[in-house]
């Protein structure tokens, strides 16, 4: 059965067609179930009023979703509203996977370099007891408390593995991170989001 997937991306990557490829290679599938996914994502370029209309639009977005695909172009990493599609994703317990996308020819009939994986620049800390977790950014090389969602970094649990109590781990210790094309996303994404 299909899965309700949020989509974060920069914007740029639609402009240059690559997270069009990833976001509707089901329509070229002879069922939908086959690709894996329901795109739950916002596909919306108005302009909001305020960063509270922007974490409402994104909060609804996540709504029902068990799964956020993050495509990494190559500034997607430093875009704040994706680290809080990111970060909200992984609060709420989504499973969380990111695909690179610079291997996809764009719009201009070339492929990028691959940016930084967003997952490596965010992270969690687990208390001791294992029963509060900590967001971190990582800013200027600095790990800092991030405190986007909900107005606190911190947050209670229902409690972690013994092995991460009292330990710090950037998300992508926790998630996959494929290329679009050398892992052939086309036929292996409903495998990705399982």
């Amino acid at each position: 059965m299909a899965k309700r997937v949020y989509f974060g991306f920069h914007y740029q990557d639609v402009i240059d067609f690559r997270a069009n490829v990833v976001r509707n290679h089901w329509v070229t599938k002879e069922h939908r179930d086959a690709a894996g996914f329901f795109d739950a994502s916002l596909w919306e370029d108005a302009k909001k009023d305020g960063e509270v209309a922007i974490k409402r639009l994104i909060n609804a977005g996540l709504e029902r979703t068990s799964t956020t695909c993050v495509l990494i172009g190559s500034q997607t990493f430093n875009r704040r509203w994706v680290t809080y599609e990111i970060m909200k994703s992984f609060k709420r317990g989504n499973a969380i996977l990111a695909v690179h996308i610079n291997s996809i020819t764009g719009k201009d009939r070339q492929t990028k370099p691959f940016g930084p994986n967003p997952l490596r620049y965010l992270g969690v800390v687990f208390s001791d007891s294992g029963l509060t977790a900590t967001l971190k950014d990582k800013v200027d090389g600095k790990w800092i408390d991030y405190t986007d969602v909900d107005g606190c970094a911190s947050y209670r649990t229902d409690g972690v593995a013994l092995e991460h109590r009292g330990k710090g781990f950037h998300l992508g210790n926790f998630f996959p991170t494929y290329d679009w094309i050398a892992d052939d996303g086309y036929d292996n994404f409903a495998t990705w989001v399982g």
